[in-house]
């Protein structure tokens, strides 16, 4: 039987303020377990919760950047279960009347070599406060409460079950995670929780209609763990209903060093939190100034800045959407093109693409903390079509200043200078290099006058390498063909 794997999202972004949802406590990470807990965190007798208006901005701020719904009237509501970091016994959330409602997500995915535009429709995305946190280690057997968690802000951004693979949900997962730290309403560090999937996965026979039991995988603090742990998950399920077996809705875990989902607890539906209108907190009204006013501070939109590269630098498609996948990313990229010149936009594009990339990559470090400063690129790419350097040597002046940081915006000058790497361009000098090669390469000589272009670039690679790499390549071939033209 051929099966199509059906996935949902929910994802938990922390938003970026000082302060707690309903409480002035701050959200600062790391500091030492119930540190950072106010009495109303802790649920104490009398204490009444007051909305953080820079969390509701930074729900406004996502709403209009997804093309949503921002509506006029929401509430928040209780969420009662029971768990030990959970102090009131609910959670402050919302439930009918969301702040965000509808929208889409759009990204690039790669698919059989291939760049591929898809978009994910989202439900809804509400404000809600965090629990607080179970340790279970170093307790002599028995689990501690930590609830400085307790109360953070949480936008939770809600997809219709739309995505039909693993690496279409991480490729929806990372521009989601691109665009919340873009906007800057959440600094996206998976490893401190600040940015945690949930996906809930499903299997139906190709063709039915009716969606299958679902489980949802909770807490997955990686790229490469959530796709792991989807494709594990669907697996399972198939196995399941192929041995005779039935899928049972509930909430799993990722153990990734066994490599396999394991139940967590039953999955609850809507009706079991027994959801009811917040008493102590007011509807949230939100009215179209307010919006304007938000919408005004926002920064530009990647969707607006690939459209800008590509209208005013002349950049495809595809390059624009690379380079806008982070904020750091393009920031860098238009701070090259800025001190080299519009006319270098796309060198400087695959600059990013190629080397910069590859080496961040290799040296496992992000963008920000790149040792090459953007205005020091811009000035290597200036020497590059200027014709100081060849693209090759230049390959090997970025290699140098990378690992000799210096604030000097001229260190690719200097590297060019100490390694003494500057191009050959005299025609003189080149003429007279050139001369040697065909004297000393007679045979390649007359199978290029015979017809054979293959010899032309062993003539040229030999020219190239009297230079020790430094010839002006434009410059060699036009000479060599000049000489070779002459019997």
């Amino acid at each position: 039987m051929q099966w199509e794997v059906v996935i949902g999202f929910e994802t938990h972004a922390q938003l970026s303020t000082n302060s707690k949802i309903f409480s002035g406590s701050t959200t600062r990470f790391g500091a030492e377990p119930n540190t950072q807990a106010s009495p109303v965190d802790l649920a104490l007798p009398g204490v009444l919760p007051v909305l953080n208006r820079g969390a509701v901005e930074k729900a406004i701020q996502f709403g209009l950047a997804v093309n949503a719904t921002i509506a006029p009237l929401s509430v928040f509501a209780r969420k009662n279960y029971f768990y030990p970091d959970l102090p009131k016994g609910y959670q402050i959330s919302q439930f009918e009347l969301p702040v965000v409602q509808g929208g889409e997500m759009t990204f690039a995915m790669e698919r059989d070599g291939k760049t591929e535009i898809r978009t994910v429709q989202l439900t809804r995305a509400h404000l809600e406060e965090d629990a607080g946190k179970s340790l279970h280690e170093d307790y002599q057997g028995m689990s501690g409460i930590d609830l400085n968690r307790a109360g953070t802000p949480l936008l939770e951004i809600v997809t219709e079950p739309v995505m039909r693979s693993a690496a279409e949900a991480v490729a929806y997962a990372k521009a989601l995670h691109s665009l919340v730290t873009w906007l800057g309403i959440c600094d996206g560090n998976m490893q401190e929780g600040s940015f945690r999937c949930d996906a809930n996965v499903s299997v139906r026979p190709v063709g039915q209609l009716e969606f299958g039991t679902r489980c949802e995988i909770k807490n997955l603090n990686s790229f490469r763990f959530l796709e792991e742990a989807i494709n594990i998950e669907v697996r399972r399920q198939i196995e399941l209903i192929e041995d005779g077996g039935r899928v049972i809705q509930e909430t799993r875990l990722y153990d990734p060093d066994k490599k396999q989902t394991r139940s967590m607890r039953s999955k609850e539906d809507s009706q079991d939190y027994r959801y009811f209108p917040d008493p102590d907190l007011l509807p949230l009204i939100i009215n179209p100034e307010w919006i304007a006013r938000v919408k005004a501070d926002m920064p530009e939109l990647p969707a607006a800045m690939r459209t800008r590269l590509i209208n005013d630098l002349g950049l495809s498609d595809y390059d624009a959407m690379v380079l806008t996948q982070t904020k750091p990313f393009s920031s860098y990229f238009e701070a090259v093109v800025a001190h080299a010149g519009s006319a270098q936009a796309k060198p400087a594009a695959n600059w990013m693409m190629g080397d910069v990339a590859s080496t961040l990559n290799r040296e496992g470090i992000d963008i920000s903390a790149i040792p090459v400063k953007a205005e020091q690129l811009g000035v290597l790419l200036q020497r590059i079509a200027d014709g100081t350097i060849s693209t090759k040597i230049a390959k090997e002046v970025f290699a140098a200043m990378w690992q000799t940081p210096s604030s000097d915006v001229h260190l690719a000058d200097q590297v060019i200078e100490a390694k003494g790497l500057k191009q050959i361009s005299d025609p003189n000098a080149l003429e007279k290099i050139i001369e040697e090669v065909m004297a000393a390469n007679p045979k390649s000589v007359e199978e290029f006058r015979a017809g054979k272009e293959k010899a032309f670039n062993a003539l040229v690679g030999q020219a190239m390498k009297a230079t020790k790499g430094k010839g002006n390549p434009a410059q060699v071939n036009a000479l060599l063909l000049q000489k070779l033209a002459v019997k």
